[in-house]
Order: structure tokens, then sequence, then C-alpha cells
């Protein structure tokens, strides 16, 4: 059989990997510098754990683990000859791989509140999987990288997380632009509109704006058997909003009567007004109203990133989520997070070409093989560089110089060294630089010496 990738899955190269660890470096410099501490936790979660968390959408892409054994004798036979996959997935599987962070953070928190202080930051990096469909930056295998605080309200968490944020795609040298709402004001909106009771069908669409444009999220709010008298009343959002300032004023006459979208504007005041009091300017945060990220856990502050000059979705996105502990049965312990999408951070990073040389990191020296006495004395001098921290490899077979040199121009060794029977005689080394051409006799000590 022919070997293949699962789709939305690929191997990376040593090149890739060093480059993806270099953008985890940065990220978490910048995570320990804000007072975050690491945290990992499984691959899979309980199924229940998972589900009922994302919103409908989100669940149906939970990845399911089938449970071990025949599975199928446990299933009622009615739901199996029926093909009731909704009642069969409970009987099949109890297990499902993590869709994002959050959740198996949360009931982290849930678990060992006891134990933990308040306010809690964490981060964390590891592997998230979702059965979506794979296309250009989107892959059902993918890394996040989030930066979580719970046990606080207030609000300056959200300015400290623009900071980070922004901190740290300015440390990668990404150009970007932070766009902020809050699920208040999106609540405060469908009361306006006479649709309290449809506030996810009516977030989950508007949060399409992007790619469907207006007459896709009108389709689909009618589809919703939302009105036309509710959609002429939102029919401002669809409109470009150059003045920020100006549009939060709009929203308060609109809100007048409407305490939880009067709060989420005044939240998002506070924010915007004391992130400009820092520097931060409004081409690197904006207010956009439109924008509703699909997760039903959120609760205010909603953030999403993305790059300048290259086409992809968002490289960042998160928010606060006051209410998700209480799933697992632990009330009050409110939260925020943001995550970085390593996978389209990387590809941004190419397409930009902003990956710096040395994040590569490559061979130093070679030595070459002249066979078994010459290869020890080698492996002697190698031990020493590897004690110095200096990478260097004795290449394994004693076979033609043409191809000891060919295996070092494909890896991008920096450096040849000759240790044969003429140096060994001396006790000397020659070195040659392979991208000047240099050619140098040394001392053996005096070589590990000037190292």
């Amino acid at each position: 059989m022919k070997p293949s990738l699962a789709k939305g899955t690929r191997d990376f190269t040593a090149e890739e990997v060093y480059r993806r660890k270099y953008i985890i470096s940065v990220l978490e410099k910048n995570f320990r510098l804000f007072g975050f501490q690491p945290l990992e936790t499984p691959s899979f979660e309980n199924l229940s754990t998972l589900t009922g968390k994302y919103g409908e959408e989100g669940d149906r892409l939970i990845f399911k683990i089938l449970n071990s054994g025949d599975y199928a004798s446990k299933t009622n036979s009615e739901d199996w000859s029926s093909k009731n996959s909704q009642k069969l997935t409970s009987q099949i599987s109890e297990k499902a791989l993590r869709y994002d962070l959050t959740v198996p953070f949360a009931r982290y928190v849930a678990m060992n509140h006891g134990q933990l202080t308040f306010p809690f930051k964490r981060y964390q990096i590891q592997p998230v999987w979702r059965a979506d469909r794979p296309q250009k930056g989107r892959f059902r295998e993918f890394y996040q990288c989030d930066a979580d605080v719970v046990g606080s309200e207030s609000l300056l968490q959200e300015v400290e997380l623009v900071q980070l944020y922004l901190k740290s795609f300015l440390d990668l040298k990404i150009p970007v632009k932070l766009q902020m709402n809050n699920r208040k004001i999106l609540t405060g909106l469908a009361e306006y509109a006479g649709i309290p009771d449809q506030l996810i069908d009516f977030t989950v669409a508007l949060d399409k704006l992007d790619k469907i444009g207006r007459e896709g999220v009108v389709k689909e709010l009618e589809s919703k058997n939302i009105s036309s008298e509710s959609i002429e009343k939102l029919e401002f959002l669809f409109k470009t909003q150059s003045d920020q300032l100006q549009l939060l004023a709009d929203l308060k006459e609109k809100f007048t009567n409407i305490a939880i979208g009067l709060e989420g504007v005044e939240e998002l005041e506070f924010v915007l007004n004391n992130c400009i009091n820092l520097g931060i300017s409004h081409q690197n945060l904006v207010f956009n109203i439109t924008l509703a990220r699909g997760l039903d856990y959120y609760t205010g502050a909603i953030f999403e990133i993305k790059a300048h000059g290259v086409e992809m979705g968002s490289v960042g996105g998160g928010g606060r989520y006051n209410n998700l502990t209480e799933v697992f049965g632990v009330k009050n312990i409110p939260g925020i997070g943001i995550s970085f999408g390593l996978d389209r951070i990387y590809l941004v990073m190419e397409e930009l070409n902003l990956f710096p040389e040395n994040s590569v990191e490559k061979t130093k020296y070679l030595f070459v093989n002249y066979g078994t006495e010459e290869s020890i004395q080698a492996l002697k001098i190698i031990n020493e560089l590897h004690k110095k921290d200096i990478s260097s490899e004795l290449y394994p077979e004693n076979t033609k110089l043409k191809k000891q040199f060919s295996y070092a121009e494909k890896k991008g060794i920096e450096n040849m060294v000759f240790l044969g029977e003429e140096e060994l005689k001396n006790a000397t080394i020659t070195v040659k630089n392979l991208q000047s051409g240099e050619q140098k006799t040394y001392d053996q000590q005096e070589f590990l010496n000037q190292i």
C-alpha cells in the first residue's frame, strides 16, 4: 500500500521544526515576561467535557474516539439499525481529542481550584484537533499557544493581553491589526433588534461577514427565521465605520434602555482609552462591531488579530469567559484568554520572508571519516566540542571525500574538519570553511582553546 498522510495533517522537515520552535521561543519568552506559567493537559478528554462548549457548529468538528473492544455490541439495536448517529455517538464514544486548550484549562481549574493561587495565569502550547475542511491556513491538527488569566474581573487584564499580543507580534516582526468587540454589545444589539432569544444564531451569522458578505449574512439570518424588521434595525452593522468613538456614542443612544449593551460599551471604552494612554495606536487596535467569534462561552471582551500584507485568516483570537467553569460545578471564577495560531503565524512569516537566518540551527563542524583509527581520535575532539555546546558530528562511513563534501553542503554545514594520518602524526587539525573556502591548520589544543 502506498503511504499517505491523513487530510489536514503534515510532516515537518528539520527546517520547519526549527522555525516553529523559533516562533514558540518568542511567544514563551513573552508569556513569562507577563507572569504566565506553563501548563500541559492530555491530548484527549472525556467527550462530555468538550461537548456543549463550542456551539452547534463546534460540536460537529470534535474528533470522537471509538471505545475500545467490541463497541458495536453495546449499542441500542434500534439506534444502530436506524443509523441514528446522534444517539449512537454517546454509546460508542466516551473520549474525544481536544478541540482547543481553553475548555481543558477550565476543567483543570475546576478540578484544582482549591490548590491554585488566584489570579491564576497560565500559558499552554500544545496541538489541538478539529474535523474541519482543510484549506490554506486551516488544518485538522494544529498547535495553539494560549495565555489565560482566571480569578479576576479587572479590565486591566484585557489591557495587559492587548499589550502581550502586540509585543509578541512586534518581536516576530509581523505587522498586525488587533480587532476588539464585546459580547455584551452583541447581546445588546440582539435585544435592540428584538431577537434576544436568537443571540447565538445572530452572532454565528455576523461572525461570517468578512467571508460571505452582507447578502450571505442576511440570507443566513433569514434562514434562522429572523424577521426583516429585525434585520433592518441591524443594517447599520454592514456599513463601513471610520470613527470608532462616534460609533460607541451612537451605540449608547441605541442602548438607552438596554443595560447589558451599555455595560459592554463602557467596558470597551475603558480598554480602548487605556490602551491609547499606553501609546497603542488606532492602526494596531480597532473596535470592530461585527466581530462576534463563534464560541458560545465568551461573555465580555473578544479579540481577533490579523496580519497585514498577506491573505490569511486570523492569526489569533480570544476573549472573556466568566461562566466557563460553572459547567464543571465551580462558580465565580471569571477568566479571560488569548490564543496565537502557530501554523498561520508560520505561513505569514514564510510568505513575508520574516524568519531570521539564525532561526535554523545547522551543524558547525563535520569531521571527515578517514577510517577507524582517525575516527576514534575525531570522536574525542567532537566530545570536547560537545562539552562547549558546539554542534559537531563525524561522517559515519569511510567513503569518497566527494560524497562527504556533498553531505556537508546539502545539510548546510559550515565547516569540514580533516583529521587524517598527517594531522594525527603532528597533533594538528585542518578546518575548511565551506562558505568562504578558507582553510587553516591548527594545533589540536589551540583549536579547542580558541573556540
